[in-house]
């Protein structure tokens, strides 16, 4: 899309009064607009395929100072030249509905109340699930998935690092 000559850059909007910019003729600031969904979509873009170089350059090493620690899933932090790795890897459980309801109705048919472990939308909180009883626990095994979400890393440079 072409954008008329008179058209504020991004980085020129940065750095206008608001007033100015909502004075701009209704077709100056469609521009603005477009530009700025074009830069969006490009930002986007690039953080997207940045993240990616990250976790082609560090999951293998994240994921095997996970294994030394004994974890599967969370944040790790490691060394890379003077840089300090980050590593984020989000834990997603998901619980099988028809299983949960079913472990429900036999709570509730011994007499306790399923609502102090298990929430309305029939998912339990970790919390929660860390604190039943062992015995309980391998209950409601059979209805619960444990998967990884999207890893993360950040680099943050040490003092002294060039």
């Amino acid at each position: 899309m072409a954008f008329p000559e008179n058209t504020p850059s991004v980085d020129n909007m940065l750095n206008m009064p608001v007033t100015e910019l909502a004075l701009m003729p209704p077709t100056l600031l469609a521009a603005v607009q477009a530009e700025i969904d074009v830069a969006t979509d490009r930002m986007t873009a690039v953080i997207e395929r940045f993240a990616l170089a990250l976790e082609v350059r560090y999951a293998a090493r994240a994921s095997e100072c996970r294994g030394l620690e004994g974890k599967d899933t969370g944040t790790i932090r490691f060394e890379d030249d003077g840089v300090t790795v980050i590593a984020e890897l989000p834990k997603r459980i998901d619980w099988d509905q028809v299983k949960l309801a079913q472990i429900a109705e036999n709570i509730a048919s011994a007499g306790e109340d399923p609502a102090e472990f298990i929430d309305t939308k029939l998912s339990i909180s970790e919390r929660k699930y860390g604190a039943l009883p062992e015995s309980w626990r391998k209950g409601f095994e059979p209805a619960r998935t444990v998967r990884s979400g999207k890893p993360k890393f950040r680099l943050v440079l040490n003092e002294g690092a060039n």
